[in-house]
Parts: C-alpha cells; structure tokens; sequence
C-alpha cells in the first residue's frame, strides 16, 4: 500500500491561506496570563543567593495563554473573541484593558 503524500505548501499557497484569515471569526476560550518581561543589565549575583540583581530598564505587560493565542491570531487578520475568567483586582483590571 503506497502511502499518500501531502501537497507541499508553496508561497502562493501559503499567500493565499494567510489572506483568508481576514474571513476567519473564532472564538478562544482559555486562561488568560499576564506575561511580565523585564529588560535591565545584570549589576551583581547577590551573596544571599544565587541570584542576578538586576537594575531594571524597561517593563512590558502582555496577555499570555490564550490572550496570546488571540493576539497571534488577530495579527494574522482574524476576528477573535476571547472568553476567560478574571479576578476583581488589578491583574483582572489589566488584562481587560489588554
């Protein structure tokens, strides 16, 4: 039995697939995160642990877990609703402004 090969996925398709994504509506139900990064230089390892101390530069806040799932889609062209469960506190507070 000879076994079915898979079209390959040329640029033209790949073009093709990626503007269709403008038709898409979906709907991501998931746990949302809050996806912290800190960008600093490293000072020193502390004495008390093996820890870097960091003199921090910036902070960025972004919606991780399915609130990244929703934003890589959204980039992509789709129309995206997100349903999630969030607390009364200012992590909620941030990810609904997200």
């Amino acid at each position: 039995m000879t076994k079915a090969r898979k079209p390959k996925l040329d640029s033209h398709r790949f073009e093709e697939i990626l503007d269709r994504f403008s038709q898409v509506r979906l709907a991501v139900v998931g746990d949302v995160i809050l996806d912290e990064y800190l960008v600093g230089d490293v000072e020193r390892v502390s004495p008390e642990a093996p820890v870097p101390v960091v003199h921090v530069q910036s902070e960025s806040v972004v919606l991780g877990g399915a609130g990244n799932v929703v934003r890589n889609l959204v980039a992509l062209g789709a129309d995206c609703e997100l349903a999630s469960v969030v607390g009364k506190d200012l992590d909620g507070d941030r990810v609904v402004e997200l």
